[in-house]
Formats: C-alpha cells, sequence, structure tokens
C-alpha cells in the first residue's frame, strides 16, 4: 500500500509529504515530496541591496535566525575585506550559542510530543521563552531578528542584557539534567528510540549528513572547531559524538551540545572584549544615529547606504558555519554592484532529509515519526 504522511501530519515538522510504500506496518520505500513552503528567497535576493538580505536570511531557517545571518554576513565580509572588530565577534559567538539553545529546546520539545511525551514541551518552551525575551531586549524580535549586520552588529545591548543571560545560563545545566530525568529513564522513550533509524558513518557522509545526525553516527566534525570563524577558536569546548548511529544516540548528542552550548556563552560572558561593535567602514556600515544628526558627512554616508546601498568587489565567495542542524552554508557571487548575482544557501536540511530511506526501510510506521524528529528538519530552510 501507499500512503501519505503530510503535509499537514503534526509529527513531519513542517509542511513535508512522504510518500510511504508499506507491507502492513513495515515501511518498504519512502520519498519525500517537497516544495510546499517554497518562497523563493535565493531568487529574491538577486533583488535586493546587500544590506537588505539580512532580514531574509531570518526566514530561511526560522528556528536558528541569527545562525543564518552570521553565514551571509561572514561571506559578504569575506568580499569585502573587512575588519570585524572583536567586541562583535564576541557578541556574535553569544548569541549564535543562544540560538542554538532555542532551537535545540524546540527540537527537543516537539521530538518529545511525537512519542507521546508532552511534559517535556511544556518545560523545553518555558526556557525557550527567556531566550527569546533576550532576543526581544537586543533586537526588538523575537524569533526574526535581524540583528547581525554586514560589518557588526545593528545595537548596543541594553546594559542589563548582559545580567540576564547570565541569570538563564546559571539555571540552564540543571534545567537539561531536568529534561533528561523525564525521558533517559522511560522505558517507552528508551524502546522507541534505540536501535530505531540507523545511519552508518559510511552512508551518512556518502548522503552528505552534517550536524548532530552525522556525529551521531561516529564522525567527529564540527566547523566551530575544525573550519572556526568569528573567534571560535579562543572558546574551548568539546564536541559530542556518539557511535550508536540511531534515534538515541541523536538525542543524546544533542542534550551534550546544550551542555556545550551554555560552557561558551560563559566564555563570551566572562572574556567579552570592550570596544566598537561596527567596522571602521563608513562607506559600508551606518554611522551612528547621534553622528548621522550632528554631521553632515555621516548624513550622506547614511542616506547614500540606505538609497544606492554599497557595492561589493567582483568576485565568489563560499563560507559554511555550525548551525544547529548542520553546515548552513552561503555560496555568494558578486558583479561588483550594489546587489548580489547569486545567492546560494547550503541547508543543513535539505541534505539530511535524502537519508530518510535508509534509516526507514525495513522499520514500522511509528518509527518515521521518530527519525524525522531525530534529524531535526526545518523545512522553510529545505523549500527556501
Amino acid at each position: 500500500m501507499v500512503l501519505n504522511m503530510g503535509p499537514q501530519h503534526p509529527s513531519t515538522h513542517g509542511v513535508l509529504r512522504l510518500v510511504v510504500e508499506i507491507d502492513g506496518e513495515t515501511v518498504l520505500n519512502v520519498v519525500p515530496d517537497i516544495g510546499y513552503l517554497h518562497t523563493g528567497i535565493e531568487k529574491t535576493c538577486e533583488a535586493k541591496f546587500y544590506q537588505q538580505v539580512v532580514p531574509m536570511t531570518d526566514r530561511i531557517d526560522y528556528l536558528s535566525p541569527m545562525t543564518n545571518n552570521l553565514a551571509y554576513c561572514l561571506a559578504v565580509e569575506k568580499l569585502l575585506e573587512l575588519e570585524i572588530p572583536e567586541r562583535a565577534q564576541w557578541m556574535r559567538v553569544l548569541f549564535n550559542e543562544l540560538t542554538r539553545l532555542n532551537s535545540h529546546l524546540v527540537w527537543l520539545g516537539t521530538h518529545a510530543m511525537d512519542i507521546g511525551a508532552l511534559t517535556v514541551f511544556l518545560y523545553c518552551f518555558r526556557e525557550r521563552e527567556e531566550i527569546l525575551r533576550i532576543f526581544e531586549a537586543v533586537s526588538g524580535q523575537r524569533m526574526m531578528t535581524s540583528y547581525f549586520r554586514v560589518g557588526g552588529l545593528s545595537l548596543e545591548p541594553p546594559l542589563d542584557l548582559f545580567d540576564r543571560i547570565q541569570k538563564l545560563i546559571k539555571i540552564m545545566p540543571e534545567r537539561i539534567d531536568q529534561y533528561q530525568n523525564l525521558l533517559t529513564g522511560n522505558p517507552i522513550w528508551v524502546s522507541r528510540l534505540k536501535g530505531v533509524g540507523h545511519l552508518s558513518a559510511e552512508d551518512a557522509i556518502a548522503l552528505g549528513v552534517t550536524g548532530p545526525p552525522l556525529r551521531a553516527s561516529g564522525v567527529d566534525w564540527d566547523l566551530r572547531r575544525d573550519m572556526p570563524y568569528s573567534s571560535y577558536e579562543k572558546f574551548q569546548f568539546k564536541v559530542p559524538v556518539s557511535n550508536d548511529c540511531d534515534v538515541w544516540a541523536r538525542y543524546v548528542v544533542r542534550l551534550d551540545e546544550m551542555r556545550e552550548s551554555v560552557k561558551i556563552c560563559q566564555q563570551a560572558l566572562d572574556g567579552m572584549p570592550s570596544g566598537p561593535i561596527k567596522a571602521n567602514a563608513p562607506k559600508i556600515v551606518l554611522p551612528d544615529r547621534e553622528q548621522m544628526k550632528t554631521q553632515m558627512e555621516s548624513l550622506i554616508y547614511h542616506f547614500k547606504i540606505v538609497t544606492e546601498g554599497f557595492t561589493v568587489p567582483a568576485g565568489q565567495v563560499y563560507q559554511g558555519v555550525e548551525s544547529p542542524r548542520g553546515e548552513m552554508g552561503y555560496y555568494v557571487v558578486s558583479d561588483g554592484t550594489a546587489k548580489p548575482y547569486r545567492v546560494h544557501m547550503r541547508n543543513p536540511s535539505f541534505a539530511t532529509l535524502q537519508a530518510l530511506q535508509t534509516m526507514c526501510a525495513g522499520r514500522l510506521i511509528a518509527d518515521v515519526v521518530a527519525v524525522i524528529g531525530s534529524i531535526d528538519i526545518v523545512l522553510g530552510e529545505i523549500d527556501r
């Protein structure tokens, strides 16, 4: 029998349609049918000034907008050969790790709910709410923050922001233990996850899988450590790896990642450098509001950047970052004008989705739900 799972099924984590071929309850074949959330963002980028593309990147992976902001900004900054102030780099690391926590909390809550554990969802969203309040305090938006800019950050953080972040990360280790205590010893949870959705290291590499699913298959690879960017080389953290290669391993790896993100946030707060949050590039970076109101030259730069954009030297560049789902890469081509000739996103969910067939063949229909939850897909970045 051929069944449709989705595109409105709650456990497909978005508008994903799976064409599932089954024999009784046993899955013979799984074919993902995507495109229900198509936005045309890549094409839209070609009609925008470089700085206008940043809000578009928020909407690719709407659970980790700042990670997308960073990947895009780093790519354009490479083309411009811009030197970013150290404070801005450390702030970017801090907010990227808060974004990772935010994304993993949504993953854990929804994944647990798919399996039937409702309480964890409520607990995860309790902490996520605090993170979103921090994002709102710094950028004015809870989700689509657009906080990073080509050349640095958009605004200085509020005076009490670091205290709020410190208060959050102080309680996070205890809260992560709480989630783990609710699930790890639960016999239903264990039986639904262990040995399900096997993906070998060889298959994971061949299919282009990255991030937690790759590390849960025993491949020790993390761009933050192996191809560092934005001062990540100055932070101490472990890269969680598991050789179990199943849904359980992906659960354990992400929980450990959350603990490491808390440690990176603490290091960022403890060692936060002083100085500016924007590069000294008046033709590219918008001047401060006070300067714009009092200096004629700053007002002219502001007017020209907003109305005409800034030109980027012709060339092409690829920049990858470690998003909560894996390698998020931006390939940007410039033709020397104020608008990008091409912006292409290499999205981790898109590559990981093709591993579904390998993980689900021979398993039961209920296991498909567990596997989808374990790879943590976001359809916004798949359909872009």
